[in-house]
């Protein structure tokens, strides 16, 4: 005998949760915490100083975010990391303490050799935010897609329209955090702290820096 048919009902629903579920996928990609902190640095300082801005931008994104990245696609070629995402929590903090030093060292060269100021506090907001995420993440898996995202949004509220960025980007954090976990690679609580984390570090980042 032959299990029991699925019904349309439960094929629909069956065809609903994929088509979630790869959206999910999609979404987690392209708001990668790489894909952002390599993309931001250019469009801050192009937005803020012009071309000279975005040349200085393409200089933090190499050390804030390629560095790091290649990190990372090393360790999962290698196998020792299960993906860019970093989804096993217990394998995160080498390339977290490799950002870490990478974002402090831009930091440290942007500031001495004269980068715009704007683009200084954004790296700055990127440091930040990992000196709260990254001590998180070693008792508790915390969400470095939302905190990113988060932060994203808050930086970007400083070179474009205050008032639409933030609302569009909140829409695009509330995305995201539903992408993580419809993933089940995290919890709400989880993605609710991240962007928290990576809004309220970036929000006090900027405020310090007089923007």
């Amino acid at each position: 005998m032959g299990g029991r048919r699925a019904t349309g009902a439960e094929e629909g629903a069956a065809g609903v949760s994929g088509v979630s579920e790869r959206l999910a996928r999609l979404v987690t990609e392209i708001f990668a915490p790489q894909v952002l902190v390599i993309g931001l640095p250019p469009v801050v300082g192009l937005v803020s100083d012009g071309w000279a801005g975005a040349r200085w931008g393409l200089v933090a994104s190499a050390l804030c975010g390629g560095i790091p990245a290649l990190v990372i696609a090393i360790g999962v070629r290698a196998g020792r990391l299960d993906s860019r995402h970093l989804v096993d929590r217990s394998r995160r903090t080498v390339p977290l303490l490799v950002a870490v030093v990478a974002v402090f060292a831009a930091l440290m060269l942007l500031a001495g050799l004269g980068a715009p100021r704007l683009l200084v506090a954004t790296v700055a907001a990127m440091l930040a935010g990992l000196a709260v995420t990254v001590p998180v993440t070693l008792k508790w898996k915390i969400s470095f897609h939302a905190a990113v995202s988060a932060g994203t949004v808050l930086v970007l509220a400083h070179v474009l329209p205050a008032t639409p960025t933030i609302v569009g980007g909140a829409v695009v954090v509330a995305v995201v955090c539903w992408a993580r976990v419809r993933l089940a690679h995290h919890t709400v609580a989880q993605v609710a702290a991240g962007a928290l984390a990576g809004g309220g570090t970036a929000l006090l980042t900027l405020a310090l820096s007089g923007l």
